[in-house]
C-alpha cells in the first residue's frame, strides 16, 4: 500500500483547545493516537494552528509550487486561454484551500460547522474533488441576512454558502488568483494578495501631495454587487480561462438560489456578497469595464495626468486638469450602462481637491474607504493631504457599540470588557491613521458613555456613578486611541 492511501485510509478529526495548540486523534491500522500539536508556521504564514497541523499529519504542500507554475504560464502566455488547470484541484490542493477558510464563520443552509466538515476530512475532499471533476458537484443556495449599511434603514444583503462549498470556492480562487494577478492593474487594491484599503489610501494620497492636489471623480456603483450581469461576467472570464471545468462551477456559483424565509429564490443577475469567489469575480468585472478602459483607452488622450484607485467597487479618479476630469464624470455612467450597472447620481460628484492658496476658494472635501479626505497644515505651516473618520461610519461605530452593550449588558463585566477591548482595538487598527486621533477619541469617550449607561440600567439599583466606574475602569480597562504605522504602498 502506498503512503497516499495510508493516509486516505486514516480517519482525522481536530478540536480546537487553546491559541497554544490542537489535540489531534488519528486512527490508522486500528490504533488512535491522541497528542497535542503545537502551531508551526508553515508555507503560508498567515495559515492558523489548524493548518499547520495538517501538514504535520499529511506532508507538505505543493500548492504554492503550483501557483508559482500558473503565474509564470499566465505572464508568458498574456492574450492566451489557458486550459487544463482542473488537473491542479486535487486532495492536497482542496486541503489547503479549507486550511485558508476561516473556521468561525457563519454557517450555510446546512448548519454544518467547520468541526462538522473536519470530522471526515479526507473522504470528504475526495467526494468533492470526484463531484467537481465530473460536473456531479451541485452548488447549493446560499443563505441571505441582511446587516446595516449606514445610519439609517438600509441594509446590505449577505450570502452566506455551506463550508463545503466555501472550501470549493476557496480551491478556484487559488486557481484563478496567479492568473489574474498578471493582468490586475496597480490601481486595484481590493482583496488582492499584499493589498489593502491602507495600501490604496497611501498610494491616493502620495498622489494627490506630490500633483499638488486636483479634480477628484466620486463615483458610486449602485447596488454592484446585485446588478452584475451574468454573460457580461462569463465572456469576461472567457477571455482568459478555457477550463470547462472552472467555468462549469463559476456557472454553477451564479445560477445558485438564494434562501430567505425558507424561500429559494434564482436571480438572473448579481453575486452575493458574502461568497468566498465573489471579490474575485467583481474584480475581474471592474478590471474589464473600468481599469483596463481607464488606462488603455482614456488615460492616453487626457490634456493631464490621472489616476485611479479603486477597492472592490468603491474607486475615484483624480486629475491634473479640470477638462478632463468632467469628461470623465459624463463618460462613466454610459460606460457602466454598457454592462448593466448604475451610477448612484446623488452620491457621485466632481470634486475640486486643489491645493488651498490665498485668494482662492477653500477646497472641497470627499469620501473613500470610510474616510473623509481634507487639506490641512502641517505643524511646521506645509498644506498637506489628511484624513479622517467619516462622521456616517463615526455615527455609526457607537451607535453599533450602544447596541451591543445594551443587549448585553448582563453579562459578566470581565466578559464585557474582553469584547469591548476587541471592538476598540479593531477600530483603532483599521481608523488609526496619523491626523485621526480626535475622532479615534471620540470613539472611545462615546464606548464609556456607553458602558456606563448600560451597567447602570441592569437593575433598579444599579445605577453607577462616574466616581465608581472609574474604578471599575481602573480593574478593567479599555484601550486608549493609538495611532498605527503607515503601510508602504505595493509599487
Amino acid at each position: 500500500m502506498s503512503d497516499r492511501d495510508a493516509r486516505q485510509k486514516s480517519e482525522f478529526f481536530v478540536v480546537p483547545q487553546s491559541t497554544r495548540g490542537t489535540v489531534l486523534r488519528v486512527t490508522h491500522g486500528g490504533r488512535t493516537h491522541i497528542r497535542e500539536e503545537p502551531s508551526q508556521e508553515r508555507e503560508n504564514r498567515n495559515m492558523d494552528t489548524l493548518e499547520g497541523n495538517i501538514w504535520n499529519l499529511l506532508g507538505p504542500s505543493k500548492v504554492s509550487t503550483n501557483q508559482e507554475r500558473i503565474a509564470t504560464l499566465a505572464r508568458t502566455m498574456p492574450d492566451k486561454t489557458l486550459t487544463a488547470l482542473c488537473r491542479y484541484l486535487d486532495e492536497d490542493w482542496l486541503l489547503t484551500a479549507c486550511a485558508r477558510t476561516r473556521r468561525d464563520g457563519a454557517v450555510g443552509i446546512d448548519e454544518e460547522t467547520w468541526a462538522d466538515f473536519a470530522m471526515n476530512i479526507l473522504p470528504r475532499l475526495t467526494s468533492l474533488r470526484d463531484r467537481a471533476h465530473s460536473g456531479r458537484y451541485r452548488a447549493p443556495p446560499v443563505r441571505r441576512v441582511h446587516i446595516p449599511k449606514g445610519t439609517g434603514p438600509e441594509t446590505r444583503p449577505i450570502g452566506i454558502p455551506t463550508f463545503e462549498d466555501k472550501v470549493l470556492q476557496r480551491a478556484v480562487v487559488m486557481l484563478l488568483e496567479p492568473i489574474y494577478e498578471q493582468m490586475f492593474h496597480a490601481g486595484s487594491f481590493g482583496f488582492r494578495p499584499g493589498r489593502g484599503a491602507h495600501q490604496a489610501i497611501d498610494a491616493l494620497r502620495n498622489w494627490l501631495v506630490a500633483q499638488g492636489g486636483g479634480y477628484v471623480v466620486e463615483v458610486d456603483i449602485r447596488k454592484f454587487f446585485d446588478t452584475l450581469d451574468h454573460e457580461h461576467l462569463r465572456a469576461f472570464v472567457q477571455r482568459r480561462i478555457g477550463d470547462g471545468v472552472v467555468l462549469r462551477l463559476i456557472g454553477k456559483w451564479l445560477n445558485a438560489g438564494v434562501m430567505e424565509d425558507n424561500l429559494v429564490t434564482y436571480p438572473t443577475v448579481g453575486s452575493p456578497q458574502g461568497g468566498v469567489i465573489s471579490p474575485l469575480l467583481a474584480n475581474i468585472y471592474l478590471h474589464y469595464v473600468l481599469d483596463d478602459w481607464f488606462e488603455t483607452v482614456i488615460k492616453p488622450r487626457l490634456k493631464g495626468r490621472a489616476t485611479l484607485v479603486r477597492y472592490a467597487d468603491d474607486f475615484v479618479i483624480a486629475c491634473t486638469e479640470e477638462c478632463d476630469a468632467a469628461r470623465l464624470f459624463e463618460d462613466l455612467p454610459q460606460r457602466f450602462a454598457e454592462f448593466g450597472l448604475a451610477v448612484h447620481e446623488t452620491k457621485s460628484r466632481l470634486v475640486r481637491f486643489t491645493r488651498p492658496r490665498p485668494g482662492r476658494r477653500d477646497p472641497e472635501t470627499f469620501d473613500l474607504l470610510g474616510f473623509t479626505w481634507y487639506w490641512g497644515q502641517t505643524p511646521t505651516g506645509y498644506w498637506t493631504v489628511k484624513t479622517k473618520t467619516a462622521s456616517d461610519r463615526l455615527s455609526r461605530t457607537i451607535k453599533m457599540i450602544d447596541e451591543w452593550c445594551k443587549r448585553h449588558r448582563h453579562d459578566p463585566i470581565p466578559e464585557q470588557c474582553v469584547k469591548l477591548r476587541q471592538k476598540l482595538l479593531g477600530h483603532y487598527a483599521y481608523y488609526g491613521r496619523p491626523g485621526n486621533y480626535d475622532c479615534l477619541s471620540q470613539v472611545y469617550r462615546g464606548v464609556r458613555r456607553c458602558w456606563h449607561r448600560w451597567l447602570s440600567r441592569r437593575s433598579w439599583t444599579a445605577y453607577l456613578t462616574w466616581e465608581a466606574f472609574y474604578v471599575l475602569l481602573a480593574r478593567h480597562p479599555l484601550p486608549t486611541p493609538k495611532i498605527r504605522s503607515p503601510v508602504r504602498a505595493p509599487s
